[in-house]
């Protein structure tokens, strides 16, 4: 009877055991790409088997507000900030403030070879959804990449942004949207090339993520080269979400265009970040998400006073005046401080050395004078 006991007891152990482990499994991976200098994150450290330590999405949104400069959510438990503390670098007063987060929907996983940064780190991603709160008692600013052109470009929009990109990627575009006969020739690294045709669905959707993706990152690097240019230094979040992959993968499974398609994102996001790192003078880190979910893993919720939304189709004059405006006022109160302080200074100065030596005097309260 007790032998039955205890083995009843390990087999409802092993099946407890065995229906946790794909929670406890890796549901994608998270890459954070920098510059050698100035550096933000530490070198990756290796658990004792050689692998790399997982991280959840709570703990990435975390990375993510201290590299803005922000406290991480006061949720996170303490296990999760001490790992913050073995990723990014100890200096408080060392972060970039500008952050460039992609979430790419469709894939759990990406060879990252490809990415021709100085900095690569990756780990593994546990976890569903978290949310990142930006404070709104700072100027933040949020800048979201659309996630295609497809549904708002017409053909013409489509041509023009499908011909930059051939000449970002250094391949070609022919034809045209309208004719269906559009062609879009991307080379890889070594040999070959994506070949995407832009008269089929899926194809012209993926063509259309990376040209929007390209387009979005332009337009935050012109909006922000206009406020550093006035002197505004705000906090800078760049975000958006790349789901080319879910019509290519619907279409074509498991083919070579796949591997292809995750080859030329990694060159245009290496492209893009060499941009971004000329932009901020490399005081910005690159966090890409892969999961094959197709909802975003990080919700990012603002309360910011200053915000941009690249769905716009002109810049917004509302923004530069209200960023005039609060200059105007901040340098306003900051000369009239600094006069009031000076004339009071100058005011005690003169007092003290006129003051009287008598017995009460402050100066000497301690100081018998007879």
């Amino acid at each position: 009877m007790g032998f039955r006991l205890i083995l009843n007891s390990l087999l409802l152990v092993l099946f407890t055991s065995f229906c946790l482990k794909p929670t406890a499994g890796s549901s994608g991976s998270v890459v954070f790409i920098e510059d050698s200098s100035p550096k933000y994150l530490r070198n990756q450290p290796l658990d004792s088997d050689d692998e790399i330590t997982p991280i959840s999405v709570p703990e990435v949104a975390g990375v993510a507000s201290v590299l803005l400069g922000f406290a991480p959510d006061s949720s996170l438990a303490t296990e999760s900030s001490s790992k913050l503390n073995k990723i990014l670098m100890p200096n408080p007063f060392g972060r970039p403030h500008a952050v460039f987060l992609l979430e790419v929907s469709g894939l759990d996983d990406i060879d990252h070879s490809k990415l021709q940064v100085q900095t690569v780190r990756k780990y593994k991603l546990v976890g569903s959804k978290a949310s990142m709160h930006l404070p709104g008692e700072e100027e933040v600013l949020v800048t979201k990449i659309e996630e295609s052109l497809d549904g708002d470009c017409n053909a013409a929009c489509l041509d023009e942004e499908f011909t930059y990109l051939s000449k970002l990627l250094e391949g070609s575009y022919s034809g045209s949207v309208a004719t269906k006969d559009g062609k879009l020739t991307l080379p890889l690294a070594r040999d070959g090339a994506l070949h995407l045709h832009v008269a089929r669905e899926a194809e012209l959707h993926f063509a259309s993520s990376l040209a929007a993706l390209v387009r979005g990152i332009n337009r935050g690097v012109e909006f922000h080269g206009d406020v550093s240019g006035i002197g505004f230094n705000p906090v800078e979040l760049i975000t958006g979400r790349f789901t080319g992959f879910k019509a290519l993968i619907e279409e074509y499974e498991n083919s070579d265009i796949i591997q292809q398609g995750a080859e030329i994102l990694q060159i245009t996001i290496s492209k893009l970040f060499d941009l971004l790192h000329r932009s901020y003078e490399g005081k910005i880190v690159g966090m890409i998400v892969y999961n094959k979910e197709e909802s975003g893993m990080v919700e990012v919720t603002s309360s910011a006073r200053i915000s941009r939304w690249l769905e716009e189709t002109s810049t917004s004059s509302d923004n530069f005046t209200r960023v005039y405006e609060v200059l105007l006022v901040r340098t306003t109160l900051a000369w009239i401080t600094g006069i009031i302080l000076l004339i009071s200074t100058l005011m005690g100065v003169c007092m003290l050395m006129n003051m009287p030596l008598t017995r009460d005097t402050l100066l000497y309260s301690n100081v018998k004078l007879d």
